[in-house]
């Protein structure tokens, strides 16, 4: 109950326009397909998978860094940052292991023998979609723990497309069916509740002011 309050009272300084852009948006955003990206060495490809994820209502991206330290490219997120939760993680295999622990099946996308185009993939099943370097594709590491490899049909010469691409080509094609069926593919209430909350509070100016003053008037909030 508390929350819902502290909702509402947040909610008042934001026009009704806004509010009612938060539900639109998150009655499209999903957990049950998250993305993970690798040890990208371009920070703009990281920048531009994580805008693809915002695009196509994808709500998590895990974003590995054993190799390379970045931050966010926020010029080619274009703001996608404050609407898409990051998880980072400094070692594969920590990623790998928390995502397994949150029920997800570890997808590889990357050509395989026992591969599967997208139009085949199963959707009912939630999956982390791994992507990885542009130099070496994914290691070892993910290719041994993937539950299933998935890629895009190609019909030239070339072999492999940029990860910023590939992943927007997956994430449309995947997000798109999975709209369309019987999936339980939605953010739960609770979730709802909590990104409404942590977006409204990015689109304060002066939320540390605002929400000091909350909670001197609600002490038990």
């Amino acid at each position: 109950m508390a929350d819902i309050d502290y909702l509402n009272y947040l909610e008042g300084f934001l026009t009704d326009n806004r509010k009612e852009k938060f539900l639109k948006v998150l009655s499209n955003r999903t957990n049950h397909f998250t993305v993970a990206i690798e040890d990208v060495f371009q920070l703009h490809n990281t920048s531009a998978v994580m805008r693809s994820c915002e695009v196509f209502g994808v709500q998590q991206l895990n974003v590995v860094e054993e190799k390379f330290g970045k931050s966010i490219d926020k010029e080619i997120a274009m703001g996608a940052q404050k609407w898409v939760d990051v998880n980072r993680y400094e070692s594969i295999s920590n990623c790998v292991e928390s995502l397994k622990q949150k029920g997800y099946q570890i997808i590889a996308t990357t050509p395989h023998e026992n591969d599967c185009l997208m139009d085949d993939f199963d959707i009912s099943k939630p999956s982390a979609l791994f992507f990885g370097t542009e130099r070496d594709g994914l290691s070892e590491e993910v290719m041994k723990n993937a539950d299933g490899f998935l890629k895009i049909p190609m019909v030239g010469f070339t072999e492999s497309l940029n990860i910023s691409v590939s992943a927007a080509i997956i994430l449309q094609n995947l997000m798109n069916r999975l709209r369309k069926s019987d999936v339980n593919w939605q953010l739960s209430e609770e979730e709802m509740l909590e990104k409404r909350i942590q977006w409204a509070k990015s689109s304060i100016k002066d939320i540390k002011r605002i929400e000091a003053r909350y909670f001197a008037e609600n002490p038990k909030a």
